[in-house]
């Protein structure tokens, strides 16, 4: 076998950076990294304004501020794609088997209760921080694949596909957690208006409607009345995706037709965007000794140690007493290494974390700032951590070399 020239070896790690599932977990690094740089710069003023400052009254519409449309309203695209995604596994993908979702289930609920219990742990006993529990449960799948697209084919298939199921398994339960725990005060009315229309956009996929515009019109009126019913606002982006029909007609999807038509506007324009708005810390009223605080230590631990005693532990178990068989080719080492990249929970759990801590006081705002910065720390060290762990324990796998591959 020829060995790679020069050339190839230096061109692999850029060509890696510029795969599609790894730029966008390089894009989101980038983007948290300019909010921060630029939330401690001479125009932290500006940038505050533009996504706090008042729009209009709160009188006129719910949604006055910039970061509220992006929380309440630009994220409902990005909550869309989680549940066609999780439609789609569920009728027709990994989700659907029980052999192939068993483990990576068990080992999601784990991965979701041992980062809840650590943070509860440290933080749970100050007054006021219990609401934070379900800040460091979720996975963000554009980071950790991202991460893994950066290693090639290093991780093998078997593994790529059991982070991803975890992650979507893991999406569930945050979009569940968010329904649940984070509801404001009810409106009946309202809540039953909702109900109507999504029986109507049922009723759309069951009497074998084709066209698309009929279930955007109804799924932005479920927005509204989502919006004013006390339920958070992205709940009804997974809902309108739960009614998409997922039956091909004249061999084509709408909910895969749907799915491929938004994934690189959520992947390039929704997500950024959010991260951008939500990840610009002012660190000016926080030292270094607020690292050690309950909150920002809790959401960290929760991340970087939670996760992966989580899901590695529940995996070992699980295949120790013969409920599930070890992913294919993997080494317990590679499933390691795996668990603690799901530590890396930037996305949805900077969305919990404003949740959590509602309200525009000064003590509400340091929780929130303190949560992100915890957020920040645990995701980038269990990134490193498990980017590192899997270089040592992995090796390249023949096919990364393509004779098709123009570069090589």
């Amino acid at each position: 076998m020829n060995q790679p020239s020069l050339i190839t070896t230096a061109v692999r790690p850029f060509k890696a950076l510029f795969k599609a599932d790894s730029f966008e977990g390089i894009l989101l690094i980038a983007v948290a990294a300019l909010a921060m740089i630029i939330a401690n710069s001479g125009v932290s003023h500006a940038y505050h304004e533009l996504f706090h400052g008042y729009l209009w009254s709160k009188e006129a519409f719910k949604l006055n501020t910039m970061h509220l449309w992006i929380n309440d309203g630009l994220m409902v695209i990005f909550f869309f794609v989680v549940g066609l995604e999780v439609k789609r596994e569920l009728i027709a993908g990994n989700l659907s088997d029980p052999r192939q979702r068993n483990l990576p289930v068990l080992a999601a609920i784990a991965g979701m209760a041992m980062p809840a219990a650590v943070y509860m742990f440290l933080a749970g006993g100050e007054p006021g921080l219990q609401r934070g529990w379900a800040i460091p449960a979720a996975t963000d799948i554009a980071f950790a694949m991202g991460v893994i697209g950066l290693l090639g084919t290093r991780v093998p298939a078997p593994l790529r596909l059991f982070l991803l199921t975890v992650a979507i398994v893991d999406d569930i339960g945050a979009v569940l957690i968010i329904a649940v725990f984070y509801t404001a005060n009810l409106s009946l009315a309202w809540l039953a208006a909702a109900a109507v229309v999504l029986g109507v956009m049922v009723a759309l996929g069951r009497f074998g409607v084709t066209r698309l515009w009929p279930f955007i019109l109804a799924a932005l009126v479920l927005w509204l009345c989502v919006l004013f019913s006390g339920i958070h606002a992205t709940i009804a982006g997974v809902l309108a995706a739960l009614t998409i029909p997922m039956k091909k007609r004249d061999g084509n999807s709408m909910l895969e037709d749907v799915e491929h038509a938004l994934v690189p506007w959520n992947a390039y324009l929704v997500v950024p965007v959010f991260g951008f708005a939500n990840a610009g810390v002012d660190l000016s009223d926080i030292g270094l000794e607020n690292l050690l605080d309950p909150l920002p230590l809790g959401v960290a631990a929760g991340l970087v140690i939670g996760k992966q005693l989580g899901i590695f532990s529940c995996v070992l178990a699980a295949v120790k007493v013969g409920l599930v068989q070890k992913p294919k080719d993997c080494t317990w080492a590679e499933i390691w290494g795996v668990s603690i990249l799901c530590g890396i929970g930037f996305t949805m759990s900077l969305f919990i974390g404003e949740l959590a801590f509602p309200g525009a006081g000064d003590v509400m705002r340091l929780l929130r700032e303190e949560a992100k910065i915890g957020i920040l720390v645990g995701s980038v060290i269990s990134a490193l951590l498990g980017y590192g762990v899997l270089r040592l324990v992995t090796k390249v796998r023949p096919e990364y070399d393509d004779p098709n591959d123009p570069i090589v």
